[in-house]
Protein backbone atom coordinates (compact mmCIF):
# COMPACT_ATOMS: atom_id res chain seq x y z
CA UNK A 1 0.00 0.00 0.00
CA UNK A 2 0.78 3.22 -0.60
CA UNK A 3 1.98 6.26 -3.88
CA UNK A 4 3.47 5.04 -6.91
CA UNK A 5 4.41 6.96 -9.49
CA UNK A 6 5.28 6.65 -13.03
CA UNK A 7 5.75 8.70 -16.25
CA UNK A 8 4.70 8.50 -19.52
CA UNK A 9 6.80 10.38 -22.01
CA UNK A 10 4.71 9.97 -24.84
CA UNK A 11 1.90 11.74 -23.04
CA UNK A 12 3.84 13.72 -21.03
CA UNK A 13 2.37 12.95 -18.13
CA UNK A 14 2.81 11.19 -14.55
CA UNK A 15 0.34 8.92 -13.12
CA UNK A 16 0.24 8.46 -9.33
CA UNK A 17 -1.74 5.75 -8.32
CA UNK A 18 -2.73 5.20 -4.41
CA UNK A 19 -3.31 2.74 -2.87
CA UNK A 20 -5.00 2.08 0.36
CA UNK A 21 -5.57 5.15 2.82
CA UNK A 22 -4.55 8.14 0.94
CA UNK A 23 -3.09 10.41 4.79
CA UNK A 24 -0.52 12.55 6.33
CA UNK A 25 1.51 9.12 6.23
CA UNK A 26 2.03 9.49 2.46
CA UNK A 27 2.81 13.37 2.46
CA UNK A 28 6.18 12.57 1.63
CA UNK A 29 5.81 10.00 -1.08
CA UNK A 30 3.28 12.04 -2.99
CA UNK A 31 5.73 15.28 -3.25
CA UNK A 32 8.31 13.14 -4.14
CA UNK A 33 6.07 11.30 -7.18
CA UNK A 34 6.09 15.18 -8.91
CA UNK A 35 8.33 17.55 -7.07
CA UNK A 36 11.16 16.40 -10.29
CA UNK A 37 8.71 16.23 -13.09
CA UNK A 38 9.91 18.50 -15.59
CA UNK A 39 8.25 20.45 -18.25
CA UNK A 40 5.30 23.03 -17.88
CA UNK A 41 3.07 21.40 -19.92
CA UNK A 42 3.41 17.86 -17.83
CA UNK A 43 0.16 16.83 -16.71
CA UNK A 44 -0.74 14.61 -13.66
CA UNK A 45 -3.08 11.87 -13.59
CA UNK A 46 -3.75 11.11 -9.61
CA UNK A 47 -5.76 7.41 -9.84
CA UNK A 48 -7.63 6.89 -6.86
CA UNK A 49 -8.42 3.87 -8.20
CA UNK A 50 -7.67 1.55 -5.14
CA UNK A 51 -7.54 4.21 -2.29
CA UNK A 52 -9.59 3.11 0.53
CA UNK A 53 -9.81 6.25 2.39
CA UNK A 54 -8.54 9.88 1.84
CA UNK A 55 -8.71 12.86 4.58
CA UNK A 56 -7.92 16.64 5.16
CA UNK A 57 -4.33 16.19 4.55
CA UNK A 58 -4.40 14.59 1.29
CA UNK A 59 -6.87 17.07 0.33
CA UNK A 60 -4.30 19.25 1.30
CA UNK A 61 -1.70 17.69 -0.90
CA UNK A 62 -4.02 17.66 -3.88
CA UNK A 63 -3.82 21.36 -3.54
CA UNK A 64 -0.21 21.49 -3.17
CA UNK A 65 0.05 19.77 -6.70
CA UNK A 66 -2.59 22.37 -7.73
CA UNK A 67 -0.11 25.00 -7.08
CA UNK A 68 2.72 23.02 -8.17
CA UNK A 69 1.64 23.03 -11.79
CA UNK A 70 0.13 26.82 -11.93
CA UNK A 71 -3.43 26.59 -10.46
CA UNK A 72 -4.21 25.08 -14.23
CA UNK A 73 -7.31 22.70 -13.94
CA UNK A 74 -6.41 20.97 -17.00
CA UNK A 75 -3.26 19.82 -15.95
CA UNK A 76 -4.24 17.73 -12.76
CA UNK A 77 -7.00 14.85 -13.23
CA UNK A 78 -8.45 12.86 -10.38
CA UNK A 79 -9.67 9.65 -11.58
CA UNK A 80 -11.05 6.54 -10.20
CA UNK A 81 -12.51 7.55 -7.47
CA UNK A 82 -15.07 5.23 -4.85
CA UNK A 83 -18.03 6.38 -3.83
CA UNK A 84 -16.56 7.64 -0.55
CA UNK A 85 -13.78 9.20 -1.58
CA UNK A 86 -15.55 11.23 -4.65
CA UNK A 87 -17.85 12.27 -1.89
CA UNK A 88 -15.64 14.09 0.27
CA UNK A 89 -13.58 15.33 -3.34
CA UNK A 90 -17.23 16.84 -3.85
CA UNK A 91 -18.33 18.17 -0.45
CA UNK A 92 -14.69 19.89 -0.91
CA UNK A 93 -15.86 21.47 -4.29
CA UNK A 94 -12.45 19.79 -5.47
CA UNK A 95 -14.36 19.02 -8.79
CA UNK A 96 -14.35 22.42 -9.38
CA UNK A 97 -10.82 23.01 -8.98
CA UNK A 98 -10.00 19.75 -10.79
CA UNK A 99 -10.71 17.57 -13.68
CA UNK A 100 -13.01 14.65 -11.64
CA UNK A 101 -13.55 11.46 -13.46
Amino acid sequence: MGVTARSDAEKSQVIISVDGRFDFSQHKVFRDAYKDATGKSTKFVVDLTDASYLDSSALGMLLLLREFVGSDPKRVRIRGANEDVARVLKIANFDKLFTVD
